[in-house]
């Protein structure tokens, strides 16, 4: 088949030489926009993602800001009731400091006063450390705790099971969840 000007035309088009109407495509169809009402469109669809883009990056700023307030204020409010919990706790020791006020004053007027103003002092001491949530602990006879006993000495004896506090050379205070020191203490071994 030659190449004539139309026979290239109908190849084309999909029309015989002879037909002037214009080709059915829809890409030039009247419903269809053209590059400049697409670009258009583009350009606004560009514009409202900018605005939302600078919309969240302005929520995004605002967060961090609340946040950094947040930590401010909450280490504020930490300092603060540090700050009260060691005035209760100091001001829960000023009867045991008057108690040992008053013993040293009897003392140079009846020196055999002394003695029982210091146990007088140490009940407060020990009634104190309870009310505070450690309370002394009595673990003589005890099975040995290696959670709540420190052992400082093993030593035979005979009347007791082996590994039982048989001494206690210094108290525990606290309770197993919330100790304050552990007992200073010796444990029975088998006599041998």
């Amino acid at each position: 088949m030659s190449s004539t000007p139309n026979s290239r035309r109908t190849e084309r088009t999909g029309q015989s030489a002879g037909e002037d109407r214009p080709p059915d495509h829809p890409e030039q169809g009247p419903e269809r926009e053209g590059p400049a009402e697409a670009a258009g469109r583009d350009s606004g669809e560009v514009e409202r993602l900018r605005a939302r883009v600078e919309e969240l990056e302005d929520l995004r700023r605002r967060a961090l800001a609340d946040l950094d307030n947040l930590r401010k204020r909450m280490t504020r409010e930490v300092e603060t009731q540090r700050r009260a919990q060691r005035a209760e706790a100091t001001a829960a020791w000023l009867p045991v400091l008057d108690d040992l006020e008053r013993a040293l004053q009897h003392a140079e007027s009846d020196p055999a006063s002394v003695v029982e103003g210091v146990r007088s002092v140490r009940d407060r001491a020990v009634a104190t450390l309870r009310d505070l949530g450690y309370p002394r602990r009595e673990d003589l006879g005890v099975p040995f705790d290696p959670a709540r006993h420190s052992a400082v000495a093993v030593r035979p004896d005979p009347d007791v099971p082996p590994g039982t506090v048989v001494e206690v050379h210094q108290p525990g205070y606290g309770d197993d969840e919330n100790q304050l020191r552990p007992a200073l203490v010796s444990v029975s071994a088998e006599a041998g």
